[in-house]
């Protein structure tokens, strides 16, 4: 019998040795599929174990359910070869599997609670079917001591094994980015922690045959639990920093950007762009908040950052309204073009984006509101729930102001001059992602609106 638990280096040090082990990837979306490839183009034989059997077809099929750079062109490499196929059963994926990894999503609940059903049921079943042997690495972002209370205690009550000693138990969350989800896997260093010190051993050998980068080594899970939530809120609060300061720049007739260029000359200054906070950051910090409060303890600037960051949608449709007022317009009844729907640029991935809650804003407040993203078919963004027109002449037409979200490359190259024939004057521009020229654009005879050019609202 295999026991991965017991696995070192020298196990996996080619690609027939790794040919022997079976890995079960838990969960194939956007983080999920891409790890179960890139095991299985380094030589393991890989189940791809997912509840959406429209996935699973898809998997199987070739094609990738969403949009990643190189990642289909990787899952129809390995079918072929026949290393990786998707199920939805438990029983064909568990059974046979000497690794099984864990890259399930925690969503929050509606009072911003971490809802960790998502993780316990499959954890459950995935118990009830676990071998003696078997190491479990779990790769899900989760609130210090998830892994080692409710996982380890679910696995050990339904498996009726013993973590650390019939079966391996480790954590490495996952370091990369919609849209280059690949590279970063293959090239960022990795946080590595285990229940034991010999699930530790078999969990760097196992990642160290996927990734180029260095696999960091911290004394516990709950430890590398905390790290993944240290780095994303890192990032939360610095993006607060800079929606702060840009809104001071509104008022007092600065320009931030302008401003933010020169102070970033200061070797240790990194102020960041302003912006609506989209994707999996605005859900992070509440998992260690959630956690902090189960411990007494209140995270004041952890807080802080998320409630200027959430107050940027409000932001964003006074700087609307107050366009169209110096358009002599109401904002009632006005038609707002917004274009960008992605929640970040360059990447079609709409889950996570701000942008469907920024529309529902507009709309609530008597907005009509027609969208476009180049990233996304009309149907597509039909099918998101968003008011789309075809293309984005027909979503410019006869609209009182174009607002742009999302900083997509190929937004930068919009020519003002045909848009300002095509729209109602006077017209307005808002500009939540810093990629128009605010003199170029009031050139065109728009009234122009920005987050942080307080230069421009006088």
């Amino acid at each position: 019998m295999i026991e991965a638990m017991m696995i070192k280096e020298k196990d996996l040090d080619d690609l027939e040795k790794r040919g022997r082990y079976v890995v079960t990837v838990v969960g194939c979306g956007r983080m999920g599929l891409p790890t179960a490839c890139l095991f299985s183009d380094a030589g393991f034989h890989v189940i791809c174990l997912d509840t959406d059997a429209y996935i699973v077809s898809q998997i199987n099929k070739g094609v990738c359910p969403f949009a990643e750079p190189g990642l289909e062109d990787l899952l129809k490499k390995n079918l072929g070869e026949g290393r990786i196929k998707a199920v939805t059963d438990l029983k064909e994926a568990i059974p046979p599997s000497h690794i099984i990894i864990f890259t399930l999503n925690v969503p929050l609940d509606k009072s911003k609670k971490p809802d960790y059903s998502s993780l316990e049921e499959p954890c459950r079943n995935v118990g009830l079917h676990l071998k003696p042997g078997t190491l479990v690495i779990v790769e899900s972002t989760l609130s210090p001591s998830v892994t080692e209370t409710l996982v380890k205690t679910v696995l050990e009550s339904s498996s009726g094994l013993k973590a650390g000693i019939e079966f391996g138990l480790a954590y490495s969350p996952i370091r990369a980015r919609v849209g280059r989800a690949i590279k970063d896997m293959m090239t960022y260093s990795r946080v590595v922690a285990g229940i034991d010190r010999q699930s530790l051993i078999a969990a760097k050998a196992i990642l160290k045959t996927i990734t180029k980068g260095e696999l960091i080594e911290v004394d516990d899970i709950k430890t590398a639990e905390a790290v993944k939530l240290f780095e994303n809120i890192y990032r939360d609060v610095n993006i607060a920093l800079a929606n702060d300061l840009a809104k001071f720049c509104e008022k007092a007739g600065i320009d931030y950007m302008k401003a933010r260029k020169a102070a970033n000359t200061q070797p240790y200054c990194h102020l960041l762009r302003p912006g609506i906070v989209s994707g999996h950051i605005p859900k992070d910090p509440y998992l260690l908040i959630t956690e902090a409060e189960n411990l007494g303890v209140k995270l004041n600037l952890t807080s802080t950052a998320r409630r200027v960051n959430e107050d940027v949608l409000r932001r964003a449709c006074d700087l609307v309204k107050d366009a169209l007022l110096s358009c002599q317009k109401p904002f009632k009844r006005s038609r707002i073009a917004v274009i960008g729907v992605s929640f970040r640029p360059n990447v079609k991935e709409a889950r996570g984006s701000l942008v469907s809650d920024l529309v529902g804003l507009l709309i609530k407040r008597g907005a009509k509101v027609v969208v476009f993203d180049p990233y996304y078919s009309f149907k597509e963004l039909k099918n998101l729930g968003y008011p789309a027109e075809r293309n984005l002449a027909k979503t410019i037409e006869g609209a009182d102001c174009l607002l742009i979200t999302v900083g997509h490359k190929r937004f930068k190259h919009l020519n003002l001059k045909k848009i300002s024939v095509m729209m109602k004057k006077p017209a307005a521009v808002v500009d939540l992602a810093q990629i128009v020229n605010p003199a170029k654009a009031e050139k065109e005879g728009f009234i122009y609106r920005g987050l942080g050019r307080g230069v421009w609202t006088r």
